[in-house]
């Protein structure tokens, strides 16, 4: 019932719409944004403008609706200076900077906002082994059934085929489910922080 293919520029609003309903942890956060498109502009849009040829869908063929992604790039370190010059500029004319207002008092859209002007970087000790990063996203109705597991192995295939020799990826530490499911996959544990845990896979 589900294909498997590459990512398209089509289906970038259903990319936005999924990263959107799965942005609370893998819940539903529609009703945390006011702006709904903007955590796709940091999680999901330029995985698709800047490293087409590593993102994939799960499409459903009874529908034809995209029910899932994972989106990656082989080189974390060149991806986030390319953000830099060309992806970052014009949404921080589109977004002011919640610089001003403190952390603890910013809306779910105002911290997606500082990050937009204050993009975190992967640390060099983690990108040295491993440098490539992804996210993956699936709706409830495409969850199950391996259909996760089979997003993620056609990423690592097409990263392997590239030369890479890792990849990381960051996940909520509150987010157990994913955790679990990213052991199962072999990736280890690299660091944890307050609120986020960061896991290694050598591939």
């Amino acid at each position: 019932m589900f294909t498997l293919r590459p990512a398209c520029e089509t289906d970038r609003a259903a990319l936005y719409r999924i990263c959107l309903e799965t942005g609370a942890s893998g819940e539903d956060a529609t009703h945390l944004y006011a702006d709904p498109l903007i955590l796709g502009h940091v999680y999901a849009g330029p995985y698709l403008t800047y490293a087409p040829a590593f993102a994939f869908v799960l499409e459903d063929q009874r529908s034809g609706e995209v029910m899932g992604y994972v989106l990656g790039t082989p080189d974390t370190a060149a991806f986030e200076a390319t953000l830099e010059r060309g992806w970052w500029p014009p949404l921080r004319d589109l977004y002011p900077d919640p610089a001003a207002v403190p952390r603890a008092a910013r809306t779910p859209d105002e911290r997606i906002a500082h990050l937009i002007h204050h993009p975190p970087r992967a640390p060099h000790d983690v990108l040295a082994e491993y440098p490539a990063h992804l996210h993956i996203d699936l709706l409830p109705g495409a969850q199950g059934g391996g259909r996760g597991r089979a997003l993620m192995t056609t990423l690592l295939e097409a990263l392997r085929v590239a030369g890479v020799r890792g990849l990381h990826l960051g996940v909520g530490e509150s987010n157990v489910r994913a955790q679990g499911f990213y052991r199962h996959l072999g990736f280890q544990e690299l660091r944890r922080a307050p609120g986020a845990v960061t896991f290694g896979l050598r591939l």
